[in-house]
């Protein structure tokens, strides 16, 4: 089995443009994960200035990055031991609460298939509050490459 911590050092992305703290738990029907909302995150200064908010699309990008590509780097190790790439095709994600600057989110998703190297979940970020802040599906196209 997988590490957690050799998963997130499999992330294709780098800060600033990394959303994942922590890889809570994973398995083969979903992963679980956190990231705190950094007061110092550049898009803030220009997302209402005056009264700053995390932007859906960053929201989106957070539940894509782990529950998504984690879970897809996951499954692709476990079901062929290659490094991979990830390939966002679609997301239907409804916003419920806002996220603020400094705010902990944890994204649980759920895998509703993998097969012919598509993996669509279901996603849910829920406040410190435990409150769900946003939800949706998201899917990805998987390849492995050596």
């Amino acid at each position: 089995m997988m590490e957690n911590d050799t998963i997130l050092a499999r992330l294709p992305y780098a800060d600033p443009f990394l959303f994942v703290d922590e890889l809570i738990e994973i398995d083969e029907n979903g992963a679980k994960g956190a990231f705190i909302f950094r007061e110092t995150l550049d898009f803030y200064k220009g997302h209402f200035p005056e009264n700053p908010v995390t932007p859906g699309v960053i929201l989106t990008e957070c539940m894509a990055q782990i529950g998504l590509v984690c879970l897809g780097i996951f499954l692709l190790n476990e079901h062929f031991n290659t490094k991979s790439s990830i390939a966002l095709t679609s997301t239907e994600i409804e916003f419920l609460k806002p996220v603020f600057p400094g705010e902990r989110v944890v994204v649980q998703s759920t895998k509703k298939y993998f097969r012919f190297g598509k993996l669509k979940c279901e996603v849910e970020m829920r406040n410190e509050n435990d409150e769900i802040v946003c939800n949706g599906v998201i899917a990805g196209i998987l390849s492995e490459y050596k």
